[in-house]
């Protein structure tokens, strides 16, 4: 009986909080539970839980992204410059961006496992800074907008009330627990961040699985890029900023270990939601941007000491 409550806490736990966390921020404020409002917060929320999901895989490893946010802006602004300057097909363009994406996590992961640096802190480190200044030079600093309905229709439609990028979300997560579930490689990637040499001893092509865990988290930053890009109707060089931090922050809320080995896909779409439902009722409570992100700040600290409290228990 231990065991099943144990593993039902750890499923639904987290949207027991952001049930919890809606009732209080309807009591506080009566624009919240409205339809409007809560079909606002899956739009919101749709960006990160995007770019969550890439993050997840890595920390799973026990590794880091920290370069999503710039792999957004760079695959974003070249499948930007690609439609508006060279007239290409914005579907082409579109997944030029994508391709983008994965390439350059291929190359996180490429320089993490071929060039054998000692963390992948510093490989995608190095990138962000990489990305974000290539992204600058290409535009010159100016963001590229004005694009057709097809490019717009992920970021800015929506099928009933619900929107379409949050349908996008469900997609991706459903595909994503598949793979972390029922494939081989997803449970590869459990199995190193449970413990990397055991992983090697076993049989595991440890290298070939981080370089995949990278390339899909680049993939993830430019998808998330083009639901930004329809969103706001323009790709600019400085998207993205601070990205990684709300990413690692839905992934941890959501009962990921930094150690790596635990985690799983729907607690960290329930993380990303809790990050949106947050800035939202904070927004509607009229507080200032400046105490928003010290209010996330401490909450990410406390998650963290969470996850530590729980590897305690254990």
């Amino acid at each position: 009986m231990k065991i099943s409550i144990k593993k039902i806490f750890s499923v639904m736990g987290i949207y027991v909080a952001l049930i919890v966390l809606g009732m209080i921020l309807s009591v506080l404020t009566p624009d919240f539970f409205t339809i409007y409002n809560l079909m606002n917060i899956a739009r919101q929320s749709a960006i990160n839980s995007l770019i969550a999901v890439g993050m997840l895989l890595a920390i799973l490893t026990g590794g880091i992204d920290l370069s999503v946010g710039s792999v957004l802006a760079l695959s974003t602004v070249l499948s930007a410059i690609l439609i508006k300057n060279y007239s290409v097909n914005p579907l082409l363009g579109m997944l030029t961006c994508l391709l983008g994406g994965m390439f350059l996590g291929f190359l996180n992961g490429f320089m993490l496992t071929k060039l054998r640096l000692p963390h992948p802190f510093i490989s995608t480190l190095g990138m962000m800074n990489i990305a974000r200044g290539l992204a600058l030079i290409v535009t010159r600093a100016t963001p590229v907008s004005g694009f057709p309905y097809v490019v717009q229709f992920l970021g800015a439609e929506s099928i009933g009330v619900v929107p379409v990028s949050f349908i996008l979300v469900l997609i991706v997560y459903i595909i994503y627990h598949v793979f972390l579930t029922r494939t081989p490689t997803g449970r590869y990637i459990y199995a190193v961040g449970g413990n990397v040499e055991a992983a090697r001893l076993s049989g595991i092509n440890v290298d070939k699985t981080l370089i995949i865990v990278y390339t899909l988290s680049g993939l993830m930053s430019a998808l998330a890029g083009l639901v930004l890009m329809g969103r706001v109707n323009a790709a600019y060089p400085l998207a993205g900023l601070g990205y990684e931090l709300d990413a690692i922050a839905a992934v941890i809320i959501g009962g990921a270990s930094f150690m790596g080995g635990i985690g799983n896909v729907w607690g960290t779409l329930g993380g990303a939601i809790i990050i949106a439902t947050i800035r939202n009722g904070l927004n509607l409570l009229g507080v200032s941007a400046e105490w928003q992100t010290v209010i996330i700040g401490s909450v990410i600290i406390g998650a963290v000491y969470m996850d530590v409290l729980r590897r305690r228990i254990k």
